[in-house]
């Protein structure tokens, strides 16, 4: 029988809260011209890319270890708490996990300098010799470093 689990990380990022949130909601843009070594190009299918519905087909780059296209379906969006869940709904991961919700959270830090990034997903593997996505969340945190180094960058 397969297994659930949940997975979660927190970055601490130099960017504060609304920029940094700005930028994720922009991602469609952002990564592939930002990030072409991951993303080759992520295309909204549905909706406008940001909006609860809305699905997106991202296409990462040659390098990326397991996964080659994902869809992901967003789930729920609240902007005054930034915070943003998905589902992955086709593509390579749902292989090894027959079900894959994300969830991103942008919260200033007390101090306010810069910004607590909190992803946390919940899966259910295909089988018990599927290993925790700790790739996947990896791939996760060097995306907010990267991405925390690009809105730096555009101040």
């Amino acid at each position: 029988m397969a297994s659930d689990g949940m997975l979660s990380v927190e970055v601490e990022v130099k960017s504060v809260a609304d920029k940094f949130w700005n930028s994720m909601r922009d991602s469609t843009i952002i990564f592939p011209k930002a990030f072409p070594h991951d993303y080759k190009s992520i295309d909204v299918l549905e909706g406008d890319g940001k909006a609860v519905g809305s699905v997106r087909l991202i296409t990462y780059s040659e390098g990326s270890p397991i996964v080659k296209e994902s869809k992901e379906r967003i789930e729920a969006v609240d902007e005054e708490k930034r915070s943003v869940s998905y589902s992955v709904i086709e593509g390579d991961l749902l292989k090894y996990y027959k079900s894959f919700k994300g969830h991103i959270t942008v919260s200033p830090k007390e101090d306010e300098s810069g910004s607590l990034v909190k992803w946390s997903c919940e899966f259910e593997k295909a089988s018990e010799e599927v290993p925790d996505p700790h790739l996947i969340k990896d791939f996760v945190v060097k995306n907010f470093s990267e991405l925390d180094d690009y809105v730096l960058k555009q101040a």
